[in-house]
């Protein structure tokens, strides 16, 4: 096989690549480096015998991504306060995909569920991200693990059940979503703490994570009326403090996100988790590393 068909071909499937990686992982960088050593194994090792050049790549990157996975769980231990995904751009203009596609997307890469798949073991990551989201079969996901197809099905019946346990329930409407984030939003920035709880489920949660280098809450704060407060107060503060304060709407991990830019910078995102007309839960990214990439 010649190189440029090897790159030709390594092209072709670099986008489930991507997603496999960062699904396992959570970060853009990581699962860029992991796709980048799945390229050099694949550049350098012989070719000939590979006759699915597809499953042969997902297995080379599965199995990068759980090694890289367990080194991270050892170093999140060490994280300040909550840990978040890195949030990823995925609106992708005229290639975006349907309604139904867009349902799928947002099931398998949503802060929300990604969240719950910490939670699970590598192996389970791996089995539920292969399936749920690629759709691939058993026996080819036993291959790619090493393990029999008896015990793919039993991590992939662990797996769900949890993931179905944890996450909250979403509206896949647009139209909806796109109406209670404005509205949300607006709440916010006019200080109305009574239409803001109204929107927000009794037992709504919110998630800050700023990693040590940002103001964020460092635990999570449960309750409607103080998640309103919080959120209230953080709006005010930050227009307040930063004259070069910009709202603007992104698409975000398959959902519509709210992103606070200063002075031109990426400050901070939130994304909402919606259920039966109300705000679940409130995930805000404040890491700046986890926020270079939507600097553009």
């Amino acid at each position: 096989m010649a190189t440029d068909t090897a790159t030709d071909v390594f092209e072709e499937h670099r986008p489930v690549l991507m997603g496999v990686a960062y699904r396992m992982l959570g970060r853009v960088a990581d699962a860029e480096d992991v796709v980048q050593d799945a390229w050099l194994r694949w550049s350098a090792g012989d070719r000939e015998e590979v006759r699915e050049p597809r499953a042969y790549l997902v297995r080379i990157t599965t199995r990068l991504a759980i090694d890289r996975l367990r080194h991270a769980q050892s170093r999140r231990e060490s994280y300040v306060g909550p840990w978040l995904p890195e949030p990823l751009v995925t609106d992708f203009g005229p290639t975006v995909p349907d309604t139904a596609e867009k349902a799928v997307l947002a099931d398998t890469v949503s802060l929300a569920v990604l969240v719950v798949l910490e939670s699970l073991s590598p192996l389970e990551r791996a089995v539920f991200v292969l399936r749920e989201a690629f759709g691939f079969p058993f026996a080819e996901i036993a291959e790619t693990l090493d393990r029999s197809e008896a015990a793919v099905r039993q991590l992939a019946g662990r797996a769900r059940k949890h993931v179905e346990e944890g996450r909250p329930r979403f509206e896949v409407d647009p139209a909806e979503r796109r109406d209670l984030t404005e509205r949300f939003l607006a709440a916010a920035v006019d200080g109305d703490l009574d239409g803001l709880v109204s929107m927000l489920a009794p037992d709504a949660h919110l998630v800050g994570d700023s990693g040590g280098k940002a103001r964020a809450p460092l635990r999570v704060v449960q309750s409607a009326d103080k998640v309103g407060r919080f959120i209230v107060g953080a709006t005010r503060k930050g227009a307040a403090e930063s004259p070069g304060f910009e709202i603007r709407y992104l698409e975000l991990n398959g959902i519509e996100s709210i992103l606070f830019v200063v002075d031109g910078k990426p400050d901070s995102v939130i994304q909402l988790a919606i259920a039966d007309g109300h705000v679940q839960r409130v995930y805000i990214v404040r890491n700046p590393d986890k926020l270079v990439g939507l600097g553009a």
